[in-house]
């Protein structure tokens, strides 16, 4: 059986992605065929690419897709064939329009939820759910700040977050991303592009500061993180889109008022089956209630893969984009 996957032979810019076909490898227990109809867009697609987060090449690249379930190999009990499914984790290669993966690592995507929204919200989705209700468990009536807000993360944890009745601030750049923000779940804006963000926390929290700020950009925002935070407050780096944040002394969390820091991964916090099946489900009941909504802004074919890379990378992109095989 061939498949057509996206890989690259050496780290750099998006033109090192290529298409080519493969023979798929013969299926294994507990394995099954998946045929990819819409993959997610991720930023640690280009960590992948780029080298930030080395592999052995040549490799495949992405982590999240949908489709459905073509044959399934011995032992496999989570998943039948012609079952919708989606993943975000297991072995590297999404950007596929056929592939094998570990069956216990794929999730069923309920009735009322389409495949396209699945692979543009599970694992935006599930980095939501573990962010606010596990690394720090978000409550009702708390000032909670998110950077990227109106990106694919960013606009599912504002309406998170105003479900949970959070006191959410966005921090975004320019006027239509601040606008989106609003739009969808933050009480308060930051445009980055204008405003200082530490004057505008104290403004908004009356000089209380935060109890935690989520931080996706890294290098760029780490200062800002840091002065942001109320005493014993949580800095949670979940992502490092402006480059990796600098090493993080002991002295200054103690100076700065016995700050936490946490550097968290999707990885670890569904690395359990029940852990994979509460958080996709939690996500999406939000989905089916309503109180979550999936913004796919661009679907881009596979042969434009380049095209997806470069958007993303450059900040063009807002909310979520798949990517069709």
């Amino acid at each position: 059986m061939k498949a057509r996957v996206v890989r690259f032979h050496k780290a750099g810019g998006p033109e090192v992605m290529q298409i080519e076909t493969l023979d798929l490898p013969a299926l294994g227990p507990g394995e099954a065929i998946v045929r990819n109809t819409a993959i997610g867009l991720n930023f640690q697609d280009v960590y992948q690419r780029s080298g930030f987060y080395p592999l052995p090449l040549p490799s495949g690249i992405g982590t999240e897709a949908a489709g459905v379930v073509e044959q399934c190999g011995p032992g496999v009990t989570t998943c039948k064939v012609g079952d919708r499914v989606c993943y975000a984790g297991g072995p590297i290669g999404a950007y596929a329009d056929l592939r094998v993966m570990p069956a216990d690592r794929l999730v069923k995507i309920p009735e009322g939820i389409s495949n396209e929204q699945a692979a543009a919200a599970l694992l935006k989705g599930m980095t939501v759910e573990y962010l606010l209700n596990r690394t720090y468990a978000l409550k009702s009536g708390q000032f909670a700040m998110m950077y990227a807000a109106a990106g694919g993360v960013g606009l599912l944890a504002g309406q998170w977050g105003k479900a949970i009745g959070a006191k959410m601030i966005g921090v975004a750049s320019g006027p239509e991303k601040v606008k989106l923000g609003l739009a969808n779940g933050y009480a308060y804006m930051i445009d980055r592009a204008k405003e200082k963000i530490v004057d505008r926390v104290k403004e908004i929290t009356g000089g209380a500061m935060l109890p935690v700020v989520y931080d996706s950009v890294g290098k760029a925002t780490f200062d800002d993180t840091m002065n942001s935070l109320a005493p014993r407050g949580f800095f949670v780096s979940f992502g490092a889109a402006s480059g990796a944040p600098p090493a993080v002394e002991a002295g200054l969390l103690q100076k700065l008022g016995s700050l936490y820091f946490t550097r968290p991964t999707l990885v670890t916090y569904c690395a359990k089956r029940p852990d994979l099946e509460a958080s996709s489900a939690a996500l999406f009941d939000m989905i089916k209630t309503g109180a979550v909504k999936v913004h796919i802004s661009e679907r881009y074919r596979m042969n434009d893969v380049m095209s997806a890379h470069n958007d993303l990378q450059s900040g063009r992109t807002v909310g979520s984009s798949i990517i069709i095989p």
